[in-house]
């Protein structure tokens, strides 16, 4: 069973940058690379979002409207790791953040959010403003 880990979180102040990352564990570089991912955040009281996502190599990138132009997803395949490099973070973002897979249909799929069956702990990011 593929394991997710997310590590990076923490407390920065508003306009502070922070780079989050996804590890996969248990789970060789091809079958990660058939995986699509994403990211995802709950702020307390609030529904969970869906904050971005990437296509298994990379062409397919989706934002929410509230982080474009901010953040970038990215993944290293090779190693196995998601990326979320976070700019500009305003008390807004302030979150858990985590990371999701799904086996893709093809390369340039962006699963709904519903369908992420694998899931990270996740890692809490608090901004101050």
């Amino acid at each position: 069973q593929v394991q997710l880990r997310e590590s990076g979180g923490g407390l920065v102040q508003a306009g502070d940058s922070l780079r989050l990352s996804c590890a996969a564990s248990d789970v060789s570089e091809r079958t990660f690379s058939n995986y699509a991912m994403g990211w995802f955040r709950q702020a307390p009281g609030k529904e969970r979002e869906y904050v971005a996502a990437i296509s298994i190599r990379g062409e397919t990138r989706y934002y929410v409207d509230s982080v474009k132009g901010r953040f970038a997803i990215s993944r290293d395949n090779a190693e196995r790791t998601l990326y979320l490099r976070m700019n500009r973070l305003n008390a807004e973002d302030t979150a858990v953040y985590s990371c999701a897979a799904h086996l893709a249909r093809d390369i340039h799929y962006k699963p709904l959010s519903s369908e992420y069956d694998l899931w990270g702990q996740g890692t809490q990011v608090t901004v101050s403003s």
